[in-house]
């Protein structure tokens, strides 16, 4: 492959100055066959390189941050999964400034970001020289917002204090809008400050509306491309953040949730459940649940080191096994025996008797690791309605039946919610908080909800929670148990939403020569 690129790290922005769009990971969606970079003068001057573009924008995220490294970062930032011995900072909550986890975490987003706003300038230029149509050129920088929202989400959930402190009056993270691959954008993205967490989540909305606006249903690459279903599908998730209930309704309605009974089918995208919890799994490159995926195949992945499939494989699989199922998560009482999830999203080591320890079993190709990484799922849409309808009004029919439709796919009968099973205004919320925990457990999401209820009235974790030391899941599996359902010891100890290591630092690659992030940096650090 041949990388028209230069790395410069002038004021800590670690930015790839390249002639071609940063276009080194750039990708065929259908196939995510490498191809060679394009000098600068040739990158927008016909459609067919603008297409192999974008793909760029894509085969960045997946080769540098949304493959595995942040799925398992805000996995373990959370209690419900336990690494043997990888990202100790993280999940002991121990960062520093110079923890390489984090500066890496922070500079792989940000140079999504950038490979986004080079693109946008490189449509516009297209654009203007007659190449691409105003309708076309829209739908490409709708690709773009659509990664760039998605990029600043989890900036934010990371490095800034939630939405719901203070009504997001909190510092936020720099929303960067211009690309830094010449002097002149690198001074002025030296000028763009922190602003608040409400300025980050007034842009994202603002780029996930123009995404939604300008994106139609991709009926070539319906998964593995940014489209209107998954710029809505996003938005409930941001206006669940954002404690605005009545918005995440207003946008899951869009895709299908507002009927009152299952099943549910969006006329956008034409997403719904699969039969089955194991269905997204089972093909995942072609489900109607799955709305927004990374691809892999066997030739372009994250590699052994940082693969999901790899590193929560279960070593009986030859996985690395890098990462166990927590079993205070399994052996929860809000866990039904009778929920299948336990026995196909989950497997346990039998052949080996010094290591019975449960693993995550969603992702299954442990050999060529070509399973697709879920970003966000029709499940997840459900979920994010049921649980706003439950905000509004607990007696609203909606939310249960919202939730319903998720849980009853894997619950015996005799184990399925009713009306009368919530005794308290606040028990059908827990239910639904608890069965995030089940149904998205491996996928990233625990951190952001931690997140953004660590403030909750009703339903704060208590900020970060105490969890297991991998030291004491015992060897044998006796910790895993849903008849007596031991809880095991937390000895790492939880951390208090005041603490300063709720939140990681702008590291210290970024301070050092950005003076006004270095003025910014979080309390504490």
């Amino acid at each position: 492959m041949i990388y028209f690129q230069s790395i410069i790290k002038t004021t800590g922005i670690a930015v790839a100055l390249t002639c071609a769009l940063l276009l080194s990971s750039c990708k065929k969606s259908t196939d995510l066959q490498p191809k060679n970079a394009l000098p600068s003068t040739e990158t927008f001057n016909t459609a067919q390189n603008v297409e192999l573009a974008v793909i760029g924008i894509y085969g960045v995220a997946q080769a540098d941050i949304f493959n595995g490294d942040q799925i398992i970062n805000d996995e373990i930032r959370g209690e419900d999964m336990v690494p043997n011995g990888f990202n100790p900072n993280i999940y002991l909550n121990s960062a520093i400034t110079t923890d390489s986890y984090v500066s890496s975490a922070w500079s792989k987003l940000y140079k999504v970001i950038n490979q986004a706003n080079t693109f946008i300038d490189g449509v516009h230029a297209a654009l203007s020289k007659g190449i691409l149509t105003p309708s076309a050129a829209a739908s490409y920088e709708g690709e773009a917002r659509f990664l760039r929202a998605l990029a600043h989400h989890e900036l934010v959930i990371n490095f800034a204090r939630p939405f719901m402190d203070n009504g997001g009056a909190n510092p936020g993270v720099p929303y960067r809008t211009i690309s830094v691959n010449t002097p002149d954008g690198l001074n002025a993205a030296l000028l763009i400050g922190r602003g608040t967490v409400k300025d980050d989540y007034t842009q994202l909305l603002a780029d996930l509306d123009y995404a939604e606006a300008n994106l139609k249903d991709n009926k070539t690459h319906p998964i593995s491309r940014a489209s209107k279903g998954a710029a809505i599908a996003l938005k409930t998730r941001i206006k669940l953040h954002m404690g605005d209930w009545q918005g995440v309704i207003t946008e899951a309605t869009k895709l299908g949730t507002s009927v009152n009974s299952s099943p549910y089918n969006s006329p956008i995208g034409s997403y719904q459940l699969t039969t089955t919890p194991e269905g997204p799994f089972l093909n995942n490159s072609g489900n109607t649940e799955s709305i927004f995926s990374i691809e892999n195949n066997n030739i372009s992945n994250s590699g052994v080191n940082n693969a999901l499939p790899a590193l929560f494989g279960y070593t009986d699989g030859n996985g690395r096994g890098e990462y166990i199922t927590s079993p205070n998560l399994y052996n929860a009482a809000f866990w039904v025996s009778s929920d299948s999830r336990r026995n196909t999203l989950q497997i346990q080591n039998t052949s080996d008797p010094s290591s019975k320890f449960v693993f995550n079993n969603k992702y299954r190709d442990l050999a060529n690791l070509t399973d697709w990484t879920p970003i966000i799922r029709y499940a997840e849409v459900l979920l994010n309605a049921a649980e706003a309808y439950s905000r509004i009004s607990s007696a609203d029919p909606h939310a249960l039946n919202l939730l319903n439709a998720v849980r009853n796919r894997a619950v015996a009968a005799s184990d399925q919610y009713t009306s009368t099973s919530f005794t308290t205004a606040t028990a059908l919320t827990q239910a639904i908080l608890n069965e995030r925990r089940i149904e998205f457990a491996g996928e990233g999401l625990r951190w952001p909800d931690i997140h953004r209820l660590s403030k909750d009235q009703s339903f704060s974790t208590g900020a970060i929670p105490a969890k297991i030391s991998y030291t004491d899941v015992k060897s044998d599996g006796s910790n895993y148990d849903i008849v007596n359902r031991p809880v095991s010891p937390t000895r790492v100890a939880a951390i208090p939403y005041t603490d300063h290591r709720f939140i990681w630092p702008i590291p210290q690659s970024e301070t050092t020569t950005n003076l006004l992030l270095a003025k910014e940096q979080n309390p504490g650090y």
